[in-house]
């Protein structure tokens, strides 16, 4: 039996992919190479716009609690109160934790995840894909209409369908570790020393500190050969102090290597997070971003195999994620040589610092670093919401005298279309969301806070974005629609209604 999707990689994005999908109905499997889920926590924070991904689907509750993270660029607070909007992430969220809520999730939808099997072939046919693994009980194989790569940095997938992954090769290695046992002065957004080293301490949960340690002049790293001891040397020429009584829970390196992928879909074969973008931890973004991916791509897809969209829908997932992946790179990159380059870097720091005082440039900065500045390209129009993320806080005030959040609306995955008495008038909008009634949600009723320029109605597609709004979209909403989501089933171009 052909299945719909298979996902390779069961690590947050993975699963975050997969609960997409079967949220929408899709058959779906994760394999995943290791045999029960990693301890360590190699991501220990989450940008906004993942954060408000998790809250859209219901799932912060699941999460538990989480503390607001502060921003910077390569070391160069970002002042948050200057903002109109919430840019604070969540930091001290350990990814065991995350990928933990994401797998009870996945489960509770009904996602199988088979730990042990590890992907080693894959053929394409006219209408599906060939998947060969070695699994607990030897070799095997499964075929699917489509494959997700979502494996990592070192993506079998990407390697298998033959993507380029394109960067610098790597020139500084890093050591990070989880110890318990330790008191030293926490440095949450990492420490720049005069001569272009850095540390890092930020505590976790349960007494875990993780600390990070970069000596100028610094290679990369065997990570096979990697001891505590080492970490603790670097440290204490660093900084003075000794850790080497602490207890380490993990430890592992990273280099300053960024690349992106050439391309995040290649016929039936997808890529996303690391598998896609890998890049130095500097700014704390590589899972938020895949998550983000995921969300993008699942009902998409999700969409294409029920057969309402063309298969055409799936390649606005390179053409609207693959620049962010790019653009987070080169961010990467730009954050590291300002951080590690040492005193003669200082000016330049020193001159972003004040720019940081402005607060235009302040939303700018602090947008591409929490997810919130991002806009895609929803056609023409002026409404500032167009292609960006519709704010999950805003409030319905409803007809029976409840509030409804944004994010409440967006936890079945559905688009949704909010009209308070415009986009042509109430009629017009409900006959349009009647016709995809299976997966747009008509929904009535008056803004309980001013949205700040007029929205008399609103098309959030499933990911949270804006896809059209009156006033403010110049195009038409039956097209966008279309474009979206597919043209009725019900009805044809030529015997549809004015």
């Amino acid at each position: 039996m052909t299945r719909d999707v298979i996902v390779v990689g069961a690590g947050p994005v993975g699963l975050m992919m997969a609960g997409e999908l079967r949220l929408a109905g899709v058959d779906v499997v994760v394999y995943e190479k290791l045999p029960a889920p990693a301890r360590e926590s190699r991501g220990a924070s989450l940008t906004r716009r993942a954060v408000e991904s998790f809250d859209q689907r219901g799932l912060l509750d699941r999460l538990g609690a989480t503390e607001p993270a502060d921003s910077h660029f390569g070391g160069v607070p970002i002042d948050l109160t200057l903002l109109e909007e919430d840019h604070s992430g969540a930091r001290g969220v350990s990814q065991f934790r995350t990928e933990r809520m994401l797998e009870d999730w996945a489960g509770d939808l009904g996602v199988p995840v088979r730990r042990g099997y590890e992907v080693t072939g894959l053929s394409e046919r006219p209408d599906a894909l060939h998947v060969t693994f070695q699994g607990p009980q030897g070799p095997g194989h499964d075929s699917a209409r489509y494959l997700i790569g979502c494996d990592g940095g070192r993506s079998t997938v990407r390697r298998l369908a033959g993507i380029d992954f394109t960067g610098p090769e790597p020139t500084r290695g890093f050591y990070t570790a989880d110890v318990t046992g330790i008191e030293t002065r926490r440095r949450r957004i990492g420490e720049n020393l005069p001569d272009g080293s850095m540390i890092m301490a930020m505590d976790l949960e349960n007494g875990v500190t993780r600390v990070v340690a970069y000596e100028r002049g610094a290679r990369p790293k065997d990570r096979d050969a990697l001891s505590y001891t080492e970490l603790a040397d670097a440290w204490q020429r660093l900084t003075g102090e000794s850790i080497h009584h602490g207890q380490c829970r993990w430890i592992s390196c990273f280099t300053d290597a960024s690349r992106v992928a050439a391309h995040y879909r290649r016929g039936r074969v997808f890529l996303a997070g690391d598998a896609t973008h890998v890049q130095p931890p500097a700014m704390a973004q590589g899972l938020s971003v895949g998550v983000q991916d995921a969300v993008n791509l699942g009902w998409k897809l999700a969409a294409v195999l029920a057969g309402r969209a063309p298969e055409a829908l799936l390649d606005t997932y390179h053409v609207e994620r693959h620049p962010i992946g790019a653009q987070l790179a080169r961010n990467a990159r730009a954050a590291i040589e300002l951080r590690l380059t040492g005193q003669e870097m200082a000016p330049l720091r020193d001159m972003l610092g004040e720019l940081m005082r402005d607060k235009d440039a302040a939303t700018h900065l602090a947008g591409l670093l929490s997810g919130l500045g991002i806009t895609y390209d929803m056609g023409p129009g002026e409404h500032p919401l167009l292609g960006r993320r519709m704010p999950p806080d805003l409030e319905l005030l409803r007809a029976d005298g409840t509030r409804t959040r944004i994010a409440e609306l967006l936890h079945t995955a559905h688009g949704v279309l909010i009209d308070t008495g415009g986009a042509g008038g109430a009629g017009k909008a409900a006959r349009l969301a009647e016709e995809r009634a299976e997966h747009i949600d008509l929904v009535t009723g008056t803004w309980a806070k001013d949205p700040g320029p007029a929205l008399e109605a609103v098309l959030i597609r499933p990911d949270g974005y804006v896809a059209w709004t009156s006033p403010g979209s110049d195009s038409d909403l039956r097209d966008v629609l279309d474009h979206w989501f597919g043209a009725p089933r019900t009805t044809t171009a030529a015997a549809r209604p004015a």
